[in-house]
């Protein structure tokens, strides 16, 4: 029997060796919906601990009921999280399997860089490209763009706006647009590229808080708009930490300088961010309505039907309080005190198929959508401030 007892045992061996060698667990994207109050305080709970990072929302404590929740796991931490989910009896879909495949593969920009010839604006592209592309543009468009560096990040890296009205003097009716200030949220400076034209995993920025061994702030979060209240944390480790006071981070510092010294000239604000596909307006940082709310409804409403009728594409719309939850601390908000009283965030695509990882396939259909948007927005704008 010693032979057979011998096959067994390689046998046993060799499924060992595959469970635990041959094939690694990859990262996955959960689909998690909570009904109870226990599903959410379960699911909050899952979502502080375990080798995990929320996608949507952006912190545990905004988990709503009935609102899905988008939870990356990180290797070998998906049979932990998975078997909890099932102990406290929620249901999950996967999303996404093994991140950093795709991520390799949207990496992969073969030919796409602008020193080797044209730009490929249906690739995403590296900060280092795209300092290369803003600077190449303003030298082959000296009548039309023009370079300005109004700061610099925690890293030392050059904070530029791109002025599209050339080289004339002072204008009185400008558009802001700004795109990425989250960076994990790769699409929004794609659409920088192709709005230009026309005419991956961090969401806070890199700063270094004393005594905390935790990295960045959330610039969205960092604007004086009823800073760090409801919505906000104060806790370094949060995705949604507010900084050390309002406008602690210099990009913030910068923008906010920049706008404050135009806030006369500049009429229309847009952030771009993904995902979800929403259209919002003030307020996040409180539920009380905008003075010109029913205007500000009205303008994103058609945005939202033109989109659907133009590319079958569904997109929320209101104020960022009513329609998510509370932000406070957000660029729109904060520009919108200052004076601009026509103020959005648009979050691009998609509503979660894929979130914060679009395929570059996607960039044109996602950058479609939002020039539709910028231009019926910029329209309106223009009819109601002659």
């Amino acid at each position: 029997m010693r032979p057979l007892t011998f096959l067994a045992f390689a046998i046993c061996f060799h499924l060992i060796l595959e469970r635990c060698h041959c094939k690694p667990e990859h990262d996955r994207v959960l689909s998690i919906t909570a009904v109870t109050e226990q599903h959410m305080t379960a699911l909050r709970d899952i979502s502080s601990h375990n080798e995990t990072v929320l996608w949507q929302p952006a912190a545990p404590s905004l988990i709503k009921a009935n609102d899905p929740v988008h939870l990356h796991i990180r290797p070998g931490s998906v049979t932990r999280v998975t078997d909890l989910l099932r102990k406290h009896g929620l249901t999950y879909s996967v999303l996404l399997e093994n991140t950093e495949e795709l991520i390799e593969k949207q990496r992969r920009n073969e030919s796409s860089d602008p020193r080797s010839g044209g730009m490929n604006y249906e690739k995403y592209h590296s900060l280092e490209e795209i300092y290369y592309w803003v600077n190449k543009t303003s030298r082959d468009y000296p009548d039309i763009v023009k370079v300005i560096l109004i700061g610099s990040s925690f890293e030392k890296r050059p904070l530029y706006v791109l002025k599209l009205s050339g080289r004339r003097p002072a204008v009185e009716k400008a558009m802001w647009l700004d795109c990425g200030i989250h960076a994990r949220e790769w699409i929004s400076p794609a659409f920088c590229l192709w709005f230009v034209r026309y005419n991956r995993m961090w969401r806070k920025n890199r700063s270094v808080m004393e005594h905390s061994p935790c990295v960045g702030a959330d610039l969205n979060r960092n604007f004086d708009a009823k800073w760090c209240t409801e919505g906000a944390s104060s806790d370094p480790c949060s995705e949604i930490y507010c900084g050390r006071h309002p406008e602690s981070e210099p990009e913030v510092e910068a923008v906010a300088k920049f706008l404050r010294s135009h806030k006369d000239s500049v009429r229309l604000y847009i952030s771009i961010h993904s995902y979800s596909q929403m259209l919002l307006f003030p307020y996040s940082c409180t539920r009380e309505q905008a003075k010109n709310h029913g205007e500000l409804l009205a303008l994103v409403q058609e945005v939202a039907a033109k989109i659907r009728q133009a590319y079958k594409n569904h997109y929320r719309f209101g104020a960022g309080a009513e329609t998510i939850y509370l932000a406070p601390g957000g660029s729109d908000d904060w520009a919108y005190n200052l004076g601009i009283k026509y103020s959005f965030t648009f979050e691009l695509q998609d509503r979660g198929r894929y979130g914060f990882l679009l395929p570059p396939a996607s960039i044109p259909s996602a950058c479609n959508d939002a020039l539709l948007a910028v231009k019926i927005i910029a329209l309106r704008v223009l009819q109601k401030i002659q």
